[in-house]
């Protein structure tokens, strides 16, 4: 098989940097792309000429137009584009400012939108090309203290989910990654800005908390064949679910969605009024 070209943001660490490290390793070429160039300099060390380590801010738009056509210059191509680069905003709906809120979808939203506006015009032109998104099981299912970060996934999943039918007759394919809970350095202070909180939610806030430090958390390691699985199948699927504890928890979502409508469908029926065409 053919070695990839990848482009990663966010791969100076977590899903980044282990699916970085995965493709480097089996002999692909990676463009590994982080705020600071310092942050990724060391897998140049480690892998010589096949990583091209990149300064890369999601939210200026120049510099993501630039550094994509750079990375693109450099290897000759592009057949992996990953958009990873994100972090989450910690309030409940009350506490937060619209500054911070705007802040997250600057990075989690448009800075995924910007990758891609500067990439699809390349792979359109080789008529081949993956695209990735990091997205998260909350893209299905949102929980209190995070709904900025989980609105932001479910934002995210709807344009990956048009891109897909758009892109699809130039040759480009679209997948979703949607991880579960995973003991990477997501969670950790500097992945996550805490918005001054109000004593009202203090209880909530609790209770959470305690919740999330028992929970169990998948091996980022382990998702590393998966990855490469996917960007290597001829059929990749549009959403892939990483880890055990993802999916029965959006079966079980969904299953609740789909019991309410259903129990509200007459309501809704009735609320269609005579059709008309056009």
């Amino acid at each position: 098989m053919n070695s990839k070209v990848w482009f990663i943001t966010g791969a100076s660490r977590g899903f980044g940097r282990v699916w970085a490290e995965a493709a480097l390793e089996r002999g692909d070429k990676v463009a590994a792309t982080a705020r600071k160039l310092e942050d990724v300099a060391d897998l140049k060390e480690r892998f010589g000429d096949s990583v091209l380590p990149l300064a890369l801010d999601v939210t200026n738009v120049e510099q993501v137009r630039q550094t994509v056509t750079q990375a693109h210059a450099h290897f000759g191509r592009l057949d992996v584009v990953l958009n990873n680069a994100g972090y989450s905003l910690v309030a409940t709906v009350e506490e937060a400012s619209e500054e911070d809120v705007r802040a997250e979808f600057d990075t989690n939203y448009f800075g995924a939108l910007r990758v891609i506006q500067a990439a699809l015009p390349l792979l359109r032109a080789q008529g081949s090309g993956h695209i990735l998104g990091v997205s998260s099981t909350v893209g299905h299912v949102a929980f209190p203290l995070i709904g900025f970060y989980c609105s932001s996934k479910w934002a995210f999943e709807a344009l990956h989910d048009s891109l897909a039918q758009e892109v699809k007759a130039f040759g480009v394919t679209v997948t979703l990654i949607e991880p579960g809970a995973y003991a990477t350095e997501f969670g950790s202070p500097s992945s996550l800005k805490m918005a001054p909180g109000m004593d009202t939610y203090n209880e909530l806030r609790e209770q959470v908390f305690g919740r999330l430090s028992s929970m169990e958390r998948g091996d980022p390691q382990a998702t590393s064949e998966a990855i490469l699985k996917i960007v290597d199948a001829e059929n990749p699927p549009l959403r892939l679910i990483l880890g055990s504890t993802g999916l029965p928890m959006v079966r079980a979502a969904y299953a609740d969605r789909l019991a309410t409508w259903e129990e509200w469908a007459d309501l809704s029926n009735a609320a269609q009024g005579e059709s008309k065409v056009g």
